[in-house]
């Protein structure tokens, strides 16, 4: 991600096309509630690929097993994103 601010806005819609582009399904897309693998067809290698997306696109350190096991739906990983990032902003204000 670039050096400028972005909102929590432009991060929620920046992973949301992410998430789309990567889906097996896309036409499943509802909303934010919208469920990866029932209604996008996600399989465990294409949530891999999603992972590894999302950690290239923001720069985010690798994203742990233990932070996804409970992930569903596109809101929970558009949630996930912006907790990473702020940690990783808060890691980098007081490293």
């Amino acid at each position: 991600m670039s050096s400028e601010a972005k909102t929590d806005q432009d991060v929620r819609a920046r992973v949301r096309s992410i998430i789309i582009q990567v889906a097996p399904n896309p036409e499943g897309v509802q909303a934010g509630e919208t469920r990866l693998v029932e209604d996008l067809g996600y399989h465990s290698l294409a949530l891999l690929e999603l992972g590894f997306t999302m950690e290239d696109e923001f720069d985010l350190p690798a994203i742990d097993q233990a932070q996804v096991q409970h992930i569903a739906t596109v809101k929970e990983v558009e949630d996930l994103v912006l907790e990473l990032l702020r940690a990783s902003a808060g890691d980098a204000a007081y490293g």
